[in-house]
């Protein structure tokens, strides 16, 4: 491998949403420094299954009212 080139790889501490930590290695920050996560495989949706319902219809009607102008042409 060439040298200068690479990262300098070292040991962080990863903080979970449950408050669970563990050690990895990283190129984050320096060495010693803590990562604080707010989204995980512990509480985001994709991983958890429970997904927020979404008002979809609210969400078209207040498109459409925002942007019922954006496209038509005014003769004058």
């Amino acid at each position: 491998m060439k040298s200068g080139i690479h990262p300098e790889y070292h040991e962080i501490t990863v903080i979970m949403t449950d408050g669970t930590e563990y050690t990895t290695r990283s190129c984050y920050g320096k060495a010693g420094d803590t990562i604080r996560l707010d989204i995980d495989t512990k509480s985001h949706p994709a991983w958890t299954g429970v997904q927020r319902i979404m008002d979809t219809g609210g969400q078209v009607a207040k498109f459409n009212k925002r942007f019922a102008g954006i496209g038509s042409r005014k003769k004058g």
